[in-house]
């Protein structure tokens, strides 16, 4: 368990990343609103103020809250009310706007560069639908992150397939680099 642990911050983080914004965690819910514990921490641990939590700080969180906002059961966690997002993630095929983004640290650009976007430990890489959520995204990574710009009807005409995750979030399998150029801001 960390120390020095702002509970009361931590629970106002863990509402807005499951209540309000899973995008900018790169968070899959389920369609009752479960997330993996472990893809929770994951996000958390890429930011500068949670990168210590633990399974134990959630714990303890919700056990100190008066409000109960959260629960966890088996290895997922929910936030109980209060959801201003569709729960469900929709899965389905979908032809997406001709450019998508992505937002991620410099240190990931040269391997992205190499072997395209994969999803790492989710289920699908995410993409977003503007730059301003990509940057959002990618700020959860590094201060200044590096928009990525995937052409879209390129990779469908190769067979790539996108999904429709929710009205901010697009889904893909993986996207071959060949597809991937870093959006010059102007």
């Amino acid at each position: 368990m960390s120390n020095k642990v702002n509970y009361t911050k931590l629970s106002k983080e863990v509402s807005y990343a499951l209540r309000h914004a899973p995008w900018e965690y790169e968070l899959e819910l389920d369609k009752n609103g479960w997330v993996p514990i472990a893809q929770l921490l994951q996000a958390f641990h890429e930011t500068a103020d949670w990168q210590n939590i633990e399974l134990d700080d959630l714990k303890v969180m919700i056990e100190k809250s008066e409000k109960k906002r959260h629960e966890i059961k088996e290895n997922s966690i929910r936030a109980v009310y209060g959801h201003s997002v569709p729960m469900k993630i929709i899965k389905e095929e979908a032809i997406p706007p001709k450019f998508l983004y992505h937002g991620t640290a410099h240190n990931f650009l040269s391997e992205i560069e190499k072997n395209g976007l994969s999803p790492m430990s989710r289920q699908y890489v995410h993409l977003s639908e503007d730059i301003e959520t990509a940057n959002l995204v990618g700020k959860r990574k590094d201060k200044t992150p590096i928009i990525l710009a995937i052409n879209t009807e390129n990779a469908r005409e190769k067979g790539v397939k996108f999904y429709l995750g929710n009205e901010k979030v697009w889904l893909a399998d993986s996207i071959p680099s060949e597809f991937i150029e870093v959006f010059k801001q102007k």
